[in-house]
């Protein structure tokens, strides 16, 4: 079993490192956008004087790599707690508190090519702080007994070809403005869907999941009053599986999924995800809770192996195949601080209530959406940062 585990972590940070070890000829695009954005010092132009910032840009936001570092632990503590927000939150961290959102937003006139290829490299940027995240949380949540392998395998083969068809598609040919209205209104829409499922009509069929879940949290109380409770041995065990029948059980509670119906919603939600420049989690957590029926202390695991292949393929696509430059000062700190909070995620979300790990899930989607929904459609956010 240990044997196993290693094998599989190997490969999980083997598919990430694809992207990382292949060199993009990324220098022509770049080159290219920076050609086209007139000179001079005002907004929208760049002084050739100026010291080099974000992405090598004269002029370009200078990022204070402490700040990138401490929000990069919360973004993967965040997504290994509850398997969604972490594209979301990297997204909140690269548009607004480094400020590459207002940066590319000054070139909406004087340079629309240098506001796609930021864009894109904010949309890129996210995936590879979530890819890591996901990578870690994958591995710690297989060793837990808490992540279903086979429905995490089956949405993540539907997920390669979505996470290479919209990057392929998009990519140069989508603005900020567009970027961040649609980002936000997603997020509202699933925020809205998650809250009913906390209400007692929406928690009407989700007996076997209220069960586990009940079960779980009563080894972890005995756990805390010094009981010896082997969470791994009671944790996933494949019954059956086939291509139209998978039976697992989780604290004694039996499951079952039709493999074909995950493959289809991992297509999906990894096309959306790729357009959102985000990880998809927000959109497998309502997947995971709903169409499988799972608690969500199986959600975090399953999400983030589904995001993992889901990004692996995205990064790929859009680095290598559309050249899309990051600024790597900033992604090396930044993934330094999303392996510290992927660590620790799953070691404490076994300490909070499956309901509470729900209502975290709403309260960030309804933030998140209602603010970039707001700045993206109206022009301006109705939440702060305003």
């Amino acid at each position: 079993m240990l044997k196993t585990r290693k094998s599989f972590f190997v490969l999980a940070v083997a598919a990430l490192a694809v992207a990382a070890l292949i060199e993009p000829a990324l220098a022509d695009r770049l080159a290219d956008a920076i050609k086209s954005v007139p000179e001079g010092t005002g907004a929208g132009q760049i002084n050739p004087q100026a010291e080099p910032g974000f992405l090598g840009i004269a002029g370009g936001p200078s990022v204070n790599l402490i700040i990138g570092f401490v929000w990069a632990i919360w973004v993967g503590w965040i997504f290994s707690t509850v398997g969604a927000f972490g594209g979301i939150m990297a997204g909140v961290g690269h548009i607004t508190i480094y400020g590459f959102g207002n940066y590319a937003s000054t070139f909406k006139k004087t340079s629309p090519v240098m506001n796609k290829l930021i864009t894109d490299s904010i949309r890129v940027s996210n995936q590879w702080l979530v890819g890591t995240s996901a990578a870690m949380s994958s591995f710690n949540y297989y060793k837990m007994g808490r992540l279903v392998l086979p429905l995490g395998l089956s949405l993540a083969a539907g997920s390669i070809a979505g996470s290479y068809l919209v990057p392929w598609l998009t990519a140069g040919k989508i603005s900020l403005k567009d970027y961040i209205g649609f980002f936000g209104l997603f997020v509202l829409f699933l925020g809205c869907y998650l809250f009913y499922e906390t209400t007692p009509r929406g928690q009407k069929n989700k007996k076997q999941a209220k069960e586990a879940a009940k079960a779980f949290e009563a080894s972890i109380q005995k756990e805390k009053e010094g009981g010896s409770v082997d969470t791994a041995a009671m944790g996933v065990k494949v019954v059956q599986f086939s291509l139209t029948k998978c039976v697992f059980t989780f604290y004694g509670v039996e499951f079952s999924f039709n493999p074909l119906i995950p493959v289809c919603g991992g297509f999906v939600i990894a096309a959306l995800a790729s357009f959102l420049g985000v990880g998809g989690g927000f959109l497998l957590v309502p997947f995971l809770t709903s169409v499988a029926g799972l608690p969500m202390y199986l959600v975090a695991g399953t999400s983030a192996l589904a995001v993992l292949v889901g990004m692996t393929t995205s990064i790929f696509t859009y680095m290598v195949v559309k050249d899309t430059p990051v600024f790597w000062p900033l992604i090396g700190v930044e993934l330094l601080g999303i392996l510290v909070g992927s660590f620790i995620g799953p070691r404490t979300s076994k300490y909070i209530p499956d309901a509470w790990l729900k209502r975290l899930f709403v309260v960030l989607a309804f933030y998140v959406g209602i603010r970039y929904a707001s700045k993206g459609f109206l022009g301006m956010s109705l939440l702060p940062p305003f």
